[in-house]
C-alpha cells in the first residue's frame, strides 16, 4: 500500500505512472500544466434525504479523553495541493466558506499539506470566527524553514510554498511546530494536536520510523501531555496511515485520540474492527477516519489510497458493493462515508475536498437514509465484515 508520500513522491519522479506525462518541477511549469488528477464528473449522491437531517455530533459526556464535538469534518490536503492539482486561493476560500455554511465546524490540517499552504489558506476562514465555534487540529513532527528555491524531489506538492522540512519529533520542535501553526493559521490555539506520519509506510523513513518514535517518546509525547494538562489544547495523538505507532504508543503513554487514515473504509476494515478498535475501547480512547473514501477512489477518482495503481481485488469489490448499492437506490459515496462514520469508536471523519461541489456532496451524502437491507445484503454477500457497525 502506498501512503500519500509515496503517491505524490511518485507524481515527482515518475509523472508517466499517473498518465500525466513528464511533470515539470518549476513552480511556472505547474502553473502552465494546470494539473487536474481530481478533476472529472462527480459522482451524483443518489437517495432520499431524511426529514430533519442535520450533520452528527457527538454526544459531550465527561471522558477522561478529549472526543471532538462534532463528527462530520473537512481534512486539509486538497487545501494544499495535493494530488498534483492546482487550486487557487479563490477557490479554496470558497469551498471552505461553503463548508462552514453548511454546518462543517471540524477542520484538520497539516504543516506538510503544500508545505504551509493548506494552513494559511484554512486561516483565510477561520480566524475570522469565533475559536469556540469550531473543533480544529494540526500536526507535529515536521519543521517548515523559509527559501528562496523550491524544495528539490518536494513530493510534488503542485505550486507549493517555498519552504523546506526537517523531521523533529523532539519536545522543543513540537512547541515551535505548534507556534508557527498558531501563526500561519492566525488563531490562539489548536484542540488537537497529532504525531505526524510516523510509520514504516512512511517513504522517507521506511524502518527507521522506529528511530524517529523514541525521539518522539522522549520528546513530543511528553510535550504534547503536558500542553493538555496546562490547557494549552484539549488533546493529542497520532495521525498515522497505519496502525504501528498507535499500538506503541499505547503501551507508554496515554493519547487522546488517532487520525487512522487508509485504515478504515467500507473496502478495508477488518484490521481495525479485530485489533485497533478494541485497544482503543478499553482505554475509552476514539478515530478520526482519515481518508474514508479511500483517497477519492470511492467518490469515483482513478486513485487508490494515494496511487494511480488500483489493486484488481479494490476494483472488483467495488463494482460488487456498487451494484447492491444501486439496486437499493443509493450511491457509492453515501454508503462509504457513513459506514465509515457508524463505529462508536469513531468520533469523527474528515473527508477532503477541493471544491464547493464536493463539499456539497460530501454533506448531501451524510443526510441520505440508507435502507437498512443495504447492509443486511452486503454482509450477506461478504463484502463487509459481518460485525462492521452500520448506521441505524
Amino acid at each position: 500500500m502506498l501512503t500519500r508520500r509515496n503517491f505524490i513522491k511518485a507524481g515527482a519522479g515518475a509523472g508517466a505512472a499517473l498518465g500525466l506525462g513528464s511533470i515539470m518541477s518549476s513552480t511556472a511549469a505547474a502553473q502552465e500544466l494546470k494539473l487536474k488528477t481530481s478533476s472529472g464528473p462527480l459522482m451524483p449522491t443518489l437517495g432520499e434525504i431524511e426529514k430533519g437531517a442535520s450533520l452528527p455530533t457527538n454526544s459531550m459526556t465527561s471522558s477522561k479523553h478529549y472526543r471532538p464535538k462534532y463528527r462530520m469534518g473537512l481534512g486539509g490536503l486538497a487545501a494544499g495541493n495535493g494530488f498534483n492539482t492546482i487550486s487557487s486561493d479563490e477557490e479554496i476560500l470558497q469551498m471552505l466558506n461553503t463548508a462552514w455554511d453548511s454546518g462543517i465546524r471540524h477542520y484538520d490540517t497539516s504543516p506538510f499539506y503544500g508545505l504551509s499552504l493548506s494552513e494559511r489558506r484554512y486561516g483565510d476562514l477561520l480566524r475570522n470566527k469565533e475559536r469556540d465555534e469550531y473543533v480544529l487540529s494540526s500536526k507535529v513532527g515536521r519543521l517548515l524553514t523559509a527559501s528562496s528555491k523550491p524544495l528539490e524531489n518536494s513530493w510534488h506538492w503542485a505550486d507549493h510554498s517555498p519552504f523546506h522540512y526537517r523531521y523533529d519529533y523532539t519536545a522543543s520542535g513540537t512547541r515551535r511546530s505548534i507556534e508557527d501553526s498558531l501563526q500561519r493559521i492566525g488563531v490562539s490555539s489548536l484542540d488537537i494536536v497529532y504525531i505526524h506520519d510516523l510509520s514504516p509506510q512512511n517513504s522517507d523513513m521506511g524502518e527507521d520510523w522506529v528511530h524517529y518514535f523514541d525521539q518522539a517518546a522522549k520528546g513530543a509525547i511528553p510535550e504534547l501531555a503536558k500542553m493538555r494538562d496546562e490547557g494549552i489544547i484539549k488533546g493529542w495523538g497520532f495521525g498515522i496511515n497505519t496502525p504501528h505507532a498507535a499500538y506503541k504508543a499505547l503501551e507508554i503513554s496515554d493519547p487522546d485520540i488517532f487520525l487512522l487514515a487508509l485504515q478504515y473504509s467500507i473496502l478495508e476494515h477488518d484490521e481495525a474492527l479485530e485489533k485497533t478498535f478494541p485497544l482503543l475501547d478499553k482505554r475509552d480512547m476514539s478515530v478520526v477516519v482519515g481518508a474514508p473514501l479511500n483517497g477519492g477512489f470511492l467518490a469515483g477518482r482513478n486513485r487508490f489510497n494515494y496511487s494511480s495503481k488500483i489493486p484488481n481485488a479494490m476494483s472488483q469489490k467495488f463494482a460488487a458493493i456498487n451494484t447492491v448499492a444501486m439496486k437499493h437506490g443509493i450511491d457509492m459515496k453515501t454508503a462509504a462515508l457513513q459506514f465509515a462514520e457508524a463505529p462508536d469508536t469513531v468520533s469523527a471523519i474528515i473527508p477532503g475536498a477541493r471544491t464547493m461541489e464536493q463539499v456539497t456532496a460530501n454533506i448531501k451524502a451524510m443526510k441520505v437514509k440508507i435502507p437498512t437491507e443495504f447492509w443486511r445484503e452486503l454482509k450477506s454477500k461478504n463484502l463487509i465484515a459481518q460485525n462492521a457497525p452500520v448506521p441505524s
